[in-house]
């Protein structure tokens, strides 16, 4: 890589903006363009967070979002810290403690700075905005389910993964032991700050599956306080193989995406 040329845009969310919509299905969401604020939908699902976990397991669903949305584990939904926060800004989703007790979107929020739980705001903040652009997101190196059929691109082999990406290794525990632990360890040992690859981003598919999601359009990397190096962008560009490469930065709000491709300098004589 001789140069690099650097393409981004961006968007500006606030701190204090809550989405909430009258609408059933995801796709519909989308597709008005715009985000309603102070609506709420009729038909709400219900999940429960799970201390141990990290993650959201989901008790009670309701519209078409679940198809794009949460990892499959022993027959059970899990939902990550970003996806349940965003649908409970959309208000799509109740969030419940271990006595039933309703959660609010503060109690959510704080669960995000903590960041304990494999998630930062700056990472929160990139998820919000490309689901609400009707992004299909996944974390990285995360199967949607156990049984999963990807493409050629990025390295999935389908075994248990952490949200991390590290791969898990269960030898003889059973089948119903071996992906709760699977879920149990999702976001162990993850440096949130560090640069690394974050999402699988697929373009909007409404005949997208869990089960056979093929390869992402992209996958995407979180920056930090610095630019990448080449050193970094080669290394990254390794592991996402034959998937194009983006980057993020998030700022005062503002959300960043750009890439960088070769340019082949002329030969001075």
């Amino acid at each position: 890589m001789d140069a690099t040329d650097c393409q981004s845009c961006s968007v500006e969310f606030s701190d204090d903006e809550v989405y909430l919509v009258d609408q059933n299905d995801e796709e519909d969401y989308y597709a008005s363009g715009s985000i309603s604020k102070l609506q709420f939908r009729k038909d709400v699902s219900k999940a429960r967070w799970i201390d141990e976990l990290g993650m959201a397991e989901v008790v009670e669903k309701k519209g078409k979002m679940w198809t794009t949305t949460g990892i499959i584990r022993n027959g059970n939904t899990y939902c990550s810290i970003e996806e349940t926060l965003f649908l409970a800004e959309i208000g799509a989703l109740l969030l419940l403690d271990d006595s039933d007790t309703s959660l609010s979107l503060k109690d959510i929020y704080e669960k995000v700075g903590k960041e304990k739980i494999g998630c930062c705001w700056p990472l929160f903040e990139v998820y919000r905005h490309l689901k609400s652009l009707g992004y299909i997101i996944g974390r990285h190196g995360v199967p949607w389910t156990m049984k999963v059929s990807t493409g050629r691109g990025v390295n999935n082999t389908g075994d248990f993964v952490s949200l991390q990406g590290s791969p898990e290794t269960n030898g003889v525990m059973g089948l119903e032991s071996r992906e709760e632990s699977s879920v149990i360890d999702l976001f162990n040992n993850l440096q949130i700050h560090e640069m690394r690859l974050v999402f699988d981003v697929y373009l909007p598919n409404s005949k997208f599956k869990k089960s056979s999601p093929g390869d992402p359009s992209f996958v995407l990397c979180l920056t930090g306080v610095y630019p990448p190096s080449k050193a970094e962008i080669e290394a990254l560009e390794r592991q996402c193989g034959s998937i194009p490469l983006k980057f993020c930065h998030v700022e005062y709000g503002r959300v960043s995406f750009f890439s960088f491709d070769k340019v082949k300098l002329p030969v001075l004589p």
